[in-house]
């Protein structure tokens, strides 16, 4: 019989620029545009900054652009650095029930590989909408179990899907990519250490090295390095050794075509973990509504299910990374300042006496009516009680962003412009804009790359 993860591999490379709905390439545009905004902004944050002074200080010379830089590198590096930045403030998207991160993953892989072989624009998002959908089906393989006790299902995933994207982009040879994934699958990583105490900048990592590692798995098998054909879900594979009692093998190749990943993405709104979104929109919402101030908070109760409550619970963060997983930090966030902002969570306003004050007045509750919707919807039910008496309260099912309340392609390109401003003149963030819109029908990467590099402050 033959195993699920052979059927899917067959399905996507059988992709071509013709046979995909056109709505799917704006759809990836969109991506596209939307995490090189996460991209740029990250590569102004620390880490970002370490990790593209690490991929210049080896001066490899390529053609892939390194983000907030005026310079070509190879695609792996490349990759890594761009993966890391754009995973690098809680802002890039989701596949809602998946619990991936797969923008700041494909995009970066794929993106890079694109560019080192100067393939068309369409080639690129054929490349994107594929990776997108093998990190979906596969998170969703893995189950929730491997992520409950420790593991970071965009590390684990996202080596599998940068090989599909860059393998698309490339047209390799089934053979050579089924290989890649082998090699892939065991460079598939990352644990969530960071959601305790200090949590450093690693996690931010797990996306570049994910992406990092399907380019150098596509870049090995090219050249005839072999892998286990089964690395997925045959004996010792990927699913079998980090999943848990409820991996779904079946996932993988579950009504292939008939829908995709990339026409359902949650493009986040707010820069925070995304099982804190809820809280965000809804003490957002009660804010506009009420015109609730800070001074007449008397309390916040934010009512969610057992992963929230249990992992995002942090009184006192002290750095972006923990500020941006604390559900307490968020709450005095949404009401205290612009809940969409980033720089809400830089690391000289994480003593704001207006956040703090809230934070003290946050109490958490498991919900068990929030619990039932997880990992489909990550819900939340807020009240908050006021100094004169009165209480409001707001249940948000799926926040601002997601697939039932998704953001416009006009938000999207706000958003863009907001993450790309402390990076970019003016001018050229709308160059960038421009010529992303025109890819579905470039014949080459030369010009969007030029745009990618100029214009740096």
């Amino acid at each position: 019989m033959t195993l699920p993860s052979l059927q899917l591999v067959h399905h996507l490379l059988s992709l071509t620029e013709d046979s995909v709905d056109p709505r799917l390439f704006q759809q990836a545009q969109l991506a596209l545009l939307d995490n090189v905004g996460c991209g740029l902004f990250g590569s102004i944050q620390p880490w970002g900054k370490i990790t593209r002074e690490f991929a210049l200080s080896e001066a490899a010379k390529g053609h892939a652009t390194l983000l907030g830089s005026d310079q070509g590198l190879t695609p792996a590096r490349v990759a890594f650095a761009n993966g890391t930045a754009t995973h690098g403030f809680e802002l890039d998207d989701i596949v809602q029930g998946a619990l991936v991160h797969p923008g700041a993953v494909v995009v970066s892989a794929a993106l890079a590989i694109a560019e080192e072989y100067d393939v068309s624009g369409q080639r690129l998002l054929l490349g994107i909408i594929a990776g997108y959908e093998m990190m979906a089906r596969l998170g969703l393989a893995l189950g929730a179990q491997h992520n409950t006790q420790g593991f970071h299902t965009t590390g684990v995933a996202g080596s599998v899907a940068s090989v599909v994207a860059c393998a698309v982009v490339l047209k390799m040879e089934v053979d050579q990519v089924l290989s890649a994934i082998g090699i892939a699958c065991s460079m598939s990583s990352g644990i969530k250490a960071f959601t305790q105490g200090t949590g450093g900048m690693v996690k931010r990592m797990h996306a570049g090295q994910a992406a990092e590692s399907g380019v150098v798995a596509c870049e090995l098998a090219k050249r005839g390095f072999t892998g286990p054909q089964a690395g997925i879900d045959g004996r010792y594979g990927l699913l079998s050794v980090i999943g848990g009692h409820d991996i779904r093998p079946e996932a993988l190749n579950e009504h292939l075509g008939t829908s995709f990943a990339i026409d359902h993405i949650w493009v986040k709104a707010y820069p925070c973990c995304g099982l804190l979104h809820s809280s965000a929109h809804a003490l957002e919402a009660l804010k506009q509504e009420h015109r609730i101030t800070p001074d007449q908070v008397q309390e916040i109760q934010i009512h969610s299910g057992e992963r929230a409550i249990e992992q995002n619970s942090n009184t006192n963060p002290r750095e972006p990374m923990t500020a941006q997983y604390s559900l307490e930090f968020c709450a005095g966030v949404s009401l205290a300042k612009d809940a969409r902002d980033p720089q809400a969570y830089a690391q000289d306003q994480l003593d704001d006496p207006g956040v703090r004050a809230l934070l003290a007045k946050t109490r958490l509750f498991v919900d068990q009516d929030m619990e039932s919707l997880f990992p489909a919807h990550f819900a939340a039910r807020v009240v908050v009680k006021t100094t004169g008496g009165a209480s409001f309260e707001k249940t948000v099912i799926d926040p601002k962003g997601t697939d039932a309340d998704p953001l416009t392609p006009q938000e999207i390109d706000e958003k863009f412009e907001r993450l790309a401003r402390p990076v970019k003149t003016a001018q050229a963030i709308q160059h960038i804009k421009s010529l992303s819109k025109e890819l579905v029908q470039s014949p080459t990467m030369k010009q969007f790359s030029a745009a990618l590099r100029q214009g740096n402050l």
